[in-house]
């Protein structure tokens, strides 16, 4: 759990080549919830956006979802994530950290299932899982802050 002592408000980012997924939380109640999916052009999202978001949610952290292989290693998406993360820092001059994202697409995606997404079909709408994958990516920060680590 994080340090209770200092209350912070948190923006996680599912990062994507096509869409970023966003989610807010907070210490204090230690929740996370998806709030917007951005679209992305090979991975660079409209910088404005993310300017917007961040003024209105006011967070004093930002985390990136790290897509690592299932044995831990990087690829060239953890490397484009990474990319982002720095950008991130850089234009905005905020905290930024990276978390491990394993499983948390799978998460989202059986998450939409059991809300019934599409009960006709029994299809889940794929693009509407990013900003659920954020906010697991952000609970599961919120669960153990140890997991962060530099971009």
């Amino acid at each position: 759990m994080p340090d209770s002592n200092k209350h912070q408000t948190v923006i996680a980012f599912d990062y994507g080549l096509r869409q970023i997924g966003v989610a807010h939380g907070q210490t204090l109640t230690c929740n996370a919830e998806g709030i917007s999916i951005l679209k992305a052009s090979d991975g660079v999202p409209n910088w404005d956006q993310v300017a917007t978001l961040l003024l209105e949610w006011k967070p004093n952290l930002l985390l990136v979802g790290l897509p690592l292989n299932m044995d831990g290693s990087e690829s060239e998406l953890s490397r484009l994530a990474r990319k982002f993360a720095r950008r991130l820092q850089g234009r905005f001059n905020m905290d930024v950290l990276m978390v491990d994202e394993r499983l948390t697409s799978r998460d989202a995606k059986s998450t939409l299932r059991d809300a019934g997404s599409d009960r006709q079909s029994g299809r889940v709408d794929l693009t509407k899982i990013d900003h659920l994958a954020a906010a697991l990516i952000l609970q599961s920060w919120l669960d153990q802050p140890t997991l962060g680590q530099n971009p």
